[in-house]
């Protein structure tokens, strides 16, 4: 059972990448991006969305680190205040192990 699943994502994983693949090979025509001041910038189709998805992606985990970095905090504070295991104190020498 275990093979067959792991052949499944296998076929699933190569029906997308050929699937991207054909999408790629069918959008070689030159675009024409227009920014300001009249600068141009032409590139293939493909490179273009990829270049758009790429700053979408970046954009995107730029704008999700504030929150990520607030709930590291406060998961920090939380565990950090509600440990309740007991702290273990050496009485004598003899009694501890170094491991050596």
């Amino acid at each position: 059972m275990k093979n067959l699943m792991w052949l499944l994502q296998l076929l699933l994983k190569a029906a997308i990448f050929f699937t991207l693949f054909a999408f790629a090979l069918n959008n070689q025509h030159d675009a024409v991006v227009h920014f300001f001041f009249g600068t141009t910038w032409s590139a293939p189709l493909v490179l273009v969305l990829l270049t758009v998805f790429v700053m979408g992606v970046a954009v995107g985990v730029i704008g999700m680190v504030p929150r990520w970095w607030k709930h590291r905090r406060l998961a920090r504070m939380a565990s950090t205040s509600t440990s309740t295991e007991p702290t273990v104190t050496a009485t004598s020498s003899a009694d501890t192990t170094h491991g050596i």
